[in-house]
């Protein structure tokens, strides 16, 4: 399994964890949930790119 899937999604959950803290202290709740959100929607995009590549390397297998 290649590390670097787990380094990213990482730094994506503590980049949006300390913006998210910010806006939260700074009484912008709305923003923080929007960061939360956008958060969410990069990090799963980055597990069906992952995805996508792994269909591809079955499917070139199997000769489909």
């Amino acid at each position: 399994m290649n590390i670097d899937l787990i380094v990213k999604i990482a730094i994506i959950g503590l980049l949006v964890t300390i913006l998210s803290q910010v806006l939260s202290k700074s009484g912008r709740e709305e923003q923080a949930t929007l960061v939360v959100l956008a958060g969410l929607a990069v990090a799963a995009f980055v597990v069906l790119q992952e995805l996508a590549g792994v269909f591809t390397l079955i499917r070139s297998l199997f000769g489909l």
